[in-house]
Parts: structure tokens; sequence; C-alpha cells
């Protein structure tokens, strides 16, 4: 569900690290986005970026807000050239088979070793 729908859940875990209420290792703020280490990385370079407002999905991101949804893919690619030469892989999880375990959209910047095919 989307922040509009669903108000600001409190328990929702990265509406807390956006509000400084949970440490994280912030590498990007913005008025839209804000990046951070993963907390158990996958690859060398592992940084999730994350829409400020909660969405639940990609899809709803991108129906909602379309101008957040291309800031966050910027950033990521910001994120990737800084840190593994503009090579990387930007995943999104959409539901809990998919492996969603957090229920607010988030893009994981994957990259720093030359990933492999088919990911999962």
């Amino acid at each position: 569900m989307s922040a509009s729908r669903n108000g600001n859940a409190p328990a929702d875990l990265f509406l807390r690290i956006v509000a400084g209420e949970l440490p994280a290792t912030i590498v990007h703020s913005d008025d839209l986005v804000v990046a951070f280490e993963d907390a158990d990385p996958r690859a060398p370079v592992h940084v999730l970026v994350v829409p400020r407002e909660r969405h639940e999905t990609v899809a709803e991101l991108a129906a909602a807000a379309p101008a957040t949804l291309a800031r966050l893919v910027q950033v990521a690619q910001r994120i990737a050239d800084e840190r593994c030469g503009g090579h990387f892989r930007l995943v999104f999880n959409s539901g809990e088979d998919a492996g969603q375990s957090v229920p607010h959209v988030h893009g994981h910047v994957l990259g720093g070793r030359p990933l492999t095919w088919p990911p999962g």
C-alpha cells in the first residue's frame, strides 16, 4: 500500500532510517530519495535506494510518483559510477515470493564484481 492509502506506518524500517530514527550509513540524501549501505551486503557494492514516501512496490511508485522513480534510478547510476565504474545491477523485489522483506519499495544497487545470471 502506498503512503496515501496506509499512512506512514511507524513499523516501516526504511521510513525510520529516512527519519534518522535508526542508524544507517547514508551515501545520498535529497528531497525524493535516500540511499544507504545494505546491512547484509550481497556484493562488494550493495546500496539501497528508497523513496522518502512509502510505496510498497516499484509498480506503485511508478504509477503514483514517476519523477521519484526516475530520481531513484539516477541516484543508482551515480552510485554505480562512483563505486564500480558504472557497471551495476538494479534490483527491485516486489512481493514476498520475490524476496521483498520490507514493504517499502527499494532498489538494490549491486556491483563491484562480475554478477552471474540467472540471479536466483
